[in-house]
């Protein structure tokens, strides 16, 4: 099996943790890779279901919805990307595509239709692990930010309103429906309009300082924000780019 990255078990994963009560979903034909990840979180506190079938995996995470999924691009039945699109019409588990091809439009395609990070094989199961818990320890709705201050009430941008307790984001009174990862990124931008963010500051926000990865999936993130939001990268209403820099959110002006 060539796909996960030869490497002894870390110490840190040698004893099993204890139970975090998150259910993990892994996705994935392939069963001996299957079995290596769903090792790796069981080890970690995640309670684990195994799936080898796109459309049977939509079934039992309509049963039993997880909080995360590991999600294999090359699927029977279904492919990952349809399986991430029937998940986000239903689920805001967090969802980590792996993929076996190289072709960089598929992991586009992918996290444009809300997955929230990606994996290309062959990879460190460690790797995985570490982005999995970068991603949940992001702070949710009802919880204090970095500062220990609560997160600020409603923000309202021309049109645009960003509710961060309620998670809700309207668009001209009409609801946006958002991912997670597409949230955090607006809430992060939202709560400081004035500062121009840079694709690691962005990163170090919304997985972690100590993550590794193509900082990329930043600009993914963002026109897929962009779409929902009726905006461009040409008008930069709501979202604007900085060249060179990074990005900051606009004021609802075209600017064109």
């Amino acid at each position: 099996m060539d796909a996960i990255v030869a490497e002894p078990r870390p110490a840190a994963v040698t004893e099993p943790r204890p139970k975090l009560g998150l259910r993990a979903m892994v996705i994935e034909d392939d069963p001996d890779l299957a079995e290596v990840i769903a090792d790796y979180l069981q080890r970690s506190g995640f309670d684990v279901e195994i799936s080898g079938d796109g459309a049977a995996a939509v079934a039992a995470a309509h049963r039993l919805p997880p909080d995360v999924v590991v999600l294999d691009l090359g699927l029977p039945s279904l492919d990952g990307v349809e399986v991430c699109r029937q998940l986000r019409t239903f689920s805001d588990a967090y969802v980590v595509m792996v993929t076996a091809r190289a072709d960089e439009v598929d992991t586009l395609v992918g996290l444009s239709v809300g997955a929230d990070d990606y994996l290309t094989k062959p990879f460190s199961p460690r790797e995985l692990i570490a982005r999995i818990e970068a991603m949940l320890r992001r702070p949710r709705a009802g919880t204090v930010n970095a500062s220990g201050m609560p997160l600020p009430g409603e923000r309202r941008i021309d049109e645009l309103v960003i509710d961060p307790q309620g998670r809700e984001v309207s668009l001209a009174g009409t609801p946006i429906a958002l991912t997670r990862t597409e949230f955090d990124l607006l809430d992060v931008l939202s709560r400081r309009p004035g500062m121009v963010f840079s694709r690691d500051q962005l990163l170090s926000e919304l997985w972690g300082p100590g993550w590794v990865g193509d900082a990329h999936v930043v600009d993914v993130h963002i026109a897929s924000l962009r779409r929902k939001l009726g905006d461009t990268a040409a008008e930069r209403r709501y979202i604007r780019t900085i060249r060179g820099i990074g990005y900051r959110m606009g004021d609802g002006r075209s600017q064109r």
